[in-house]
C-alpha cells in the first residue's frame, strides 16, 4: 500500500459520530431547499409561451419574468450572506425561504403582468436571503470532514443540475396542467422544509457587531446595476448609453464598497476573502464555467424545440444526460479530490468543456439529437460534475466559521454575474450571425464563444490555482523512496 493510501485510511473515522443520522437528515433538508431555489428559473423558462398567451405580455416585457428574479437574487446575495453571519444562518434561511414560498403562491395567482413580475422579484429577494446560508449550514451540519466533502459534492450536483431538472419538471407541469404550477410546486416543498429545518438543522452562533449599512447599499445597488446592464445587452447592445451608464454606476458603487470594506470594523465582505489569489481564481473560473453552461441551455433548448420539433417535456428529457452525469460524478468527486487535487480536477473538467462546445459548434439544421446534441450535453454534465465541488472547496477553504455566509454569498453572486455575462455575450454573438426565421445560422459563432469561455476558465485555473509550495510537497512525498534507493 502506498504512503498516501495508508494516510487516507488513517484519516477515515473508525465509527460514525453519534449525531450522524440527524446531521444527514439536516443536510438533505437544506439541499432540497437549494434545489428548489436554483431550478426556479429553468422551470419558468419552458412556461414562458403559455404565460405570454395567458397574461398578455409583450415581446420585450416577457423576459422580465426571468430577469426580475435574477436581478433581485443576484443583487441581494452579498447582503443575505452577511445577515446570516450576524443574525444566525438558520434564522435567515427560514426567513428567506418563507418569503420565497409566499411569493411563489402569490405569483401563481397573478392576473396581470405587473403582479407576476413583482412576485418574481420578491421570490428572488427571498432566495437571496436563504441561499448564502445553505453552504454555511451544510458545512456546519456535517459531523466530519468526509461528510463535509460529500455534502459539498451534492451541493455542486444540485446547483449545476438544477437547470436541466427544472426544464424537465417545467415541461411536465406545463404540458399536463398550467404554467401556474411552475410556481405552486414550490409551496409544498417550501412548507415541508420550513417545518423540518428547525428540528434537524442546528442554528449557528450570532456574531454581534455594527452592521455595515454603506457596504450593504453599495453592494446591493452596484450588483443590481451590473446585472441589469448585462441583461439588457442582447436588446440594447454593449455600447448603448443604457449599458455603459449601468456599468459605470455599478463599478463606481463597487469601488466605494471596496474602500468602505477596508475601513469598516465589521465589513460586509471581509477584505481577506478577496486577497487570496487561489480564492479569486476559483471565483473567476466559476463565473466562466457558469457563463458557458447557461449559454448551452439557452441555445440548445431552442434548437431542440424549433429544429428538432420537441415539445416542452421532450426538451426536458433531452437534458437528462446532463443531470445524470452531474449526479453520477457527485458520488465519486469526494474520492477523486483526495487523489487528484482540486486544481487537476478543474483543469480536466474545463478542458472537457472546450471539447464539448467545439462539437456543438458543428451543429446543423439536418442533424439528429443523438448525432449532434446528446454527446456534447453528456460531456458538459460530466465536466461540470468534475468542476463544481473542487471550486466550492477552494473558495471556502480557510474561511473562518463566522465568515462562511459572506464567502458563500460571494460565490453565489459570482455565479449570478457569470450567468448574466455568459448569456449576454453569447446571445450578442449569436445575433450578429443570425438570419431572420432561421435558428441555426449564428450557432457556430455562439458555441465557439462558449468554447472560449471554457478555455479562459482552463487558463485561469492553470495559472491562478497553482500552489506555490507544490514542488516542496512533491519532494517530501518522494523522500522515503529516495532514501530507500540510496
Amino acid at each position: 500500500m502506498s504512503t498516501r493510501s495508508t494516510q487516507a485510511s488513517r484519516d477515515l473515522p473508525a465509527e460514525l459520530p453519534a449525531d450522524s443520522g440527524r446531521a444527514a437528515t439536516g443536510i438533505a433538508i437544506v439541499l432540497m431547499a437549494q434545489l428548489m431555489l436554483v431550478l426556479d428559473v429553468a422551470v419558468m423558462n419552458v412556461a414562458l409561451p403559455r404565460i405570454d398567451t395567458d397574461l398578455g405580455f409583450g415581446p420585450a416585457s416577457l423576459s422580465w419574468v426571468l430577469n426580475s428574479y435574477t436581478l433581485a437574487f443576484g443583487g441581494l446575495l452579498l447582503l443575505g450572506g452577511r445577515l446570516g453571519d450576524v443574525r444566525g444562518r438558520l434564522r435567515m434561511f427560514e426567513i428567506g425561504l418563507s418569503v420565497f414560498t409566499l411569493f411563489s403562491l402569490l405569483g401563481g395567482l397573478a392576473q396581470t403582468p405587473s403582479q407576476l413580475i413583482i412576485a418574481r422579484a420578491l421570490q428572488g429577494a427571498g432566495a437571496a436571503m436563504a441561499a448564502p446560508s445553505v453552504l454555511a449550514l451544510l458545512t456546519t451540519s456535517a459531523p466530519d470532514e468526509a461528510a463535509r466533502n460529500r455534502a459539498l459534492a451534492l451541493f455542486g450536483a444540485v446547483s449545476s443540475a438544477g437547470a436541466s431538472i427544472g426544464l424537465l419538471l417545467g415541461g411536465v407541469v406545463t404540458d399536463v396542467g398550467s404554467w401556474r404550477w411552475t410556481l405552486w410546486i414550490n409551496v409544498p416543498i417550501g412548507l415541508a422544509v420550513l417545518l423540518l429545518a428547525r428540528r434537524y438543522v442546528t442554528e449557528t452562533p450570532r456574531r454581534p457587531g455594527r452592521f455595515d449599512l454603506v457596504g450593504a447599499v453599495t453592494a446591493t445597488v452596484g450588483a443590481v446595476a451590473i446585472v441589469w446592464s448585462l441583461i439588457g445587452t442582447p436588446e440594447h447592445g454593449w455600447l448603448s448609453v443604457r449599458t455603459i451608464a449601468g456599468f459605470v454606476v455599478g463599478l463606481g458603487l463597487l469601488l466605494v464598497l471596496g474602500r468602505t470594506e477596508v475601513r469598516h470594523p465589521h465589513p460586509l465582505i471581509q477584505p481577506h476573502l478577496v486577497r487570496n489569489r487561489r480564492r479569486v481564481a476559483a471565483l473567476a473560473t466559476m463565473a466562466l464555467v457558469i457563463g458557458a453552461n447557461l449559454s448551452m441551455f439557452f441555445l440548445v433548448v431552442q434548437y431542440d424545440e424549433r429544429v428538432l420539433d420537441l415539445g416542452p417535456f421532450a426538451t426536458g428529457l433531452a437534458f437528462l444526460p446532463f443531470s445524470l452525469a452531474v449526479f453520477g460524478m457527485s458520488r465519486i468527486t469526494p474520492w477523486l479530490i483526495g487523489r487528484m487535487g482540486a486544481r487537476a480536477m478543474i483543469l480536466v473538467g474545463t478542458a472537457a468543456m472546450v471539447v464539448g462546445y467545439l462539437w456543438l459548434s458543428q451543429i446543423s439544421a439536418t442533424d439528429s439529437y443523438f448525432g449532434a446534441v446528446f454527446g456534447p450535453v453528456l460531456i458538459s454534465g460530466l465536466a461540470t460534475g468534475f468542476i463544481f465541488m473542487p471550486i466550492t472547496t477552494t473558495v471556502l477553504s480557510g474561511v473562518e466559521p463566522e465568515h462562511a455566509g459572506s464567502a458563500s454569498g460571494l460565490l453565489q453572486t459570482t455565479q449570478q454575474l457569470g450567468s448574466a455575462v455568459g448569456v449576454a455575450a453569447i446571445v450578442s454573438v449569436y445575433a450578429t450571425g443570425a438570419v431572420p426565421g432561421q435558428l441555426v445560422p449564428g450557432l457556430e459563432a455562439a458555441f465557439l464563444t462558449s468554447a472560449v469561455f471554457s478555455l479562459a476558465a482552463f487558463v485561469v485555473a492553470a495559472t491562478g490555482l497553482r500552489t506555490p509550495r507544490e514542488p516542496e510537497r512533491v519532494t517530501e512525498a518522494l523522500e522515503p523512496e529516495l532514501a530507500e534507493a540510496a
